[in-house]
Parts: C-alpha cells; structure tokens; sequence
C-alpha cells in the first residue's frame, strides 16, 4: 500500500491518502488539495508529490 501524509507536503493537516499505485495516490491527493485546501495541483506539484510517496510497512 502506498501512503502520502498531507503535513509531508507541507500543510497543516492530518490527512494521510492511501492507494495500490502512485498514480491512485497522486490522484486522491489532487482531489484532497483541491477541495480541502484549495490547491490546484499542477504536473510541477504532481512530480514533488511523487517523492514524498511512502510503501506502507505492514505491521505484525
């Protein structure tokens, strides 16, 4: 599972988005900043987002 936490891209806000692919990510994530933060994510702001994509570690 990947996972972005919206703090790591600099806001204020709790929001962690999780997918299967980075593209289901970056595309969750244009949707949170858009509505949640008034951001419009650009294709610039899509490839910084993508080195902030984490592989979420399974816990035992």
């Amino acid at each position: 599972m990947k996972t972005l936490h919206c703090s790591d891209a600099g806001f204020d806000c709790k929001g962690v988005i999780s997918a299967n692919t980075e593209e289901e990510v970056l595309s969750h994530a244009a949707e949170h900043a858009l509505t949640v933060h008034g951001v419009a994510v650009t294709p610039e702001l899509a490839e910084q987002l993508k080195t902030l994509i984490k592989e979420e570690v399974a816990q035992a």
